[in-house]
């Protein structure tokens, strides 16, 4: 089985850059990114280009903010290295969807449980802080929390990273 490594992290953490080095590491044949945004704000376009400059030409860029689970499917090659960033924007445009996050969790976890090549996936841990005062928010926070969870508990390596330093977990 083709290995599956979580980062986990708060905002600016240095999470996705830990996790573009661990894809690096694989020195695959080919580096796909799959990535969950939706660019609905010039400030949320400024932080896709931030993403993008600093990964630079050698990845291959598919964006993927509902269908992540079919896009892993048809991505997913021994030779190539994938990169999921992130989970919770994914959560999020799922959420605003109305789609059933238990079925869409599940689903995501059977298939990285029998994908061939690596993947790397990149989620924010959101329940390190107050408790939210609107109920979309606590709800988007227990998902998240539990979709961290499953996707945690398939992976074969997991990590935290705090201001730019990773603390392997798993």
């Amino acid at each position: 089985m083709a290995p599956i490594i979580f980062v986990l992290g708060g905002a600016r953490s240095g999470k996705s850059r830990f996790a573009e080095q661990r894809t690096r590491a694989f020195a695959a044949s080919e580096n796909v990114y799959i990535a969950t945004a939706e660019c609905r704000d010039e400030e949320m376009e400024k932080r896709i280009a931030l993403h993008r400059e600093r990964r630079g030409a050698d990845w291959r860029t598919i964006e993927a903010p509902h269908l992540l689970t079919e896009t892993l499917s048809a991505e997913a090659r021994s030779d190539r290295a994938i990169l999921v960033d992130c989970l919770t924007l994914w959560l999020t445009n799922r959420l605003l969807a109305d789609a059933d996050l238990q079925a869409e969790g599940d689903g995501l976890a059977t298939v990285l449980g029998a994908i061939s090549g690596p993947v790397v996936l990149v989620s924010n841990e959101v329940g390190l802080s107050i408790v939210p005062e609107n109920a979309l928010a606590r709800r988007f926070r227990d998902e998240a929390g539990r979709l961290n969870q499953a996707i945690a508990a398939v992976a074969d390596e997991a990590w935290f990273v705090a201001a730019g330093l990773p603390l392997r977990l798993k």
